[in-house]
Order: C-alpha cells, then structure tokens, then sequence
C-alpha cells in the first residue's frame, strides 16, 4: 500500500508576449527528466504565495521581474519522483530581457516545434491555443 502523499505545489508561469508567443525552457542536466522543455516555475515554499513563488523562482532562473500574472489552471500530475499541484499563471507584463542564469536553454516559441514536452505539459498547449489565438488548430 502507498500511503496518500500531498502534492507539492509548484508555481509555473506562461510568459506571453502581444504576438503570443510564449516561453520554454528546458530541463538542466542532474534533474528529473532532464533536456525536457516545460514553462518555467518551481516549488512554493511554505509560506510563500504561488504568486511570489512564481517572481522569485523568475528572478532567480531568469534574472526577470515578473509584474503581473493572471491565474489560469491548475493541473495535477503523478511523475515518477513526484506528485506535483501545477499552479499556472499567464503573464503579459515582465521588466528585463530573460537570462539562462541556470544554464537551462530557453526558447521563444508560437507553434510550439521543441520536444520532448514535459508531460503534465502536453495538455496544455492545446488549451493554451484558445487563449492565445481564439480557437485551437488555426492552420490553413
């Protein structure tokens, strides 16, 4: 029998810029599913709002000010070495230029081309469509 673990709640922030483009990073190299690509975010310490979770975990692996942020779902998902509570938060206002400070690639993306996506990630980026275009598939 497992016993219930509580899920970890982890702050995760969708930079979107006017064009919709949003930000993804990948995972550092010495963490679970390294060289995956996921919105950027982490852990909320006790204590802490997800919020201020969110611009801390911003400034400390982007080097970026995080001014503003809508909250827009929350996602569980059971990886192997972690259950997760993923708070996402959509932000259009931010002060700096985004910086690798922990040697993690990042990349600018509209049609979402990296892989792999982290898993709980997948879901999310149909759904992230509506929001930033209207309506999901708008190929021609």
């Amino acid at each position: 029998m497992s016993e219930a673990v509580k899920p970890i709640d982890v702050a995760v922030g969708i930079l979107m810029q006017p064009n919709g483009d949003v930000l993804l990073g990948q995972r550092p190299e010495g963490k679970p599913y390294a060289g995956y690509w996921e919105f950027p975010g982490g852990k909320v310490e006790p204590g802490e709002t997800i919020f201020a979770a969110l611009q801390r975990e911003f400034k400390e692996e982007l080097g970026i000010e995080v001014l503003d942020g809508e909250g827009w779902c929350g996602v569980e998902h059971v990886y192997p070495h972690a259950h997760v509570r993923l708070h996402f938060y959509i932000s259009r206002s931010w002060r700096g230029e985004p910086q690798s400070l922990e040697g993690q690639a990042f990349a600018w993306q509209g049609s979402v081309g990296v892989e792999p996506l982290l898993p709980a990630t997948v879901p999310l980026i149909e759904w992230l469509d509506l929001v930033r275009y209207g309506e999901a598939g708008q190929s021609s």
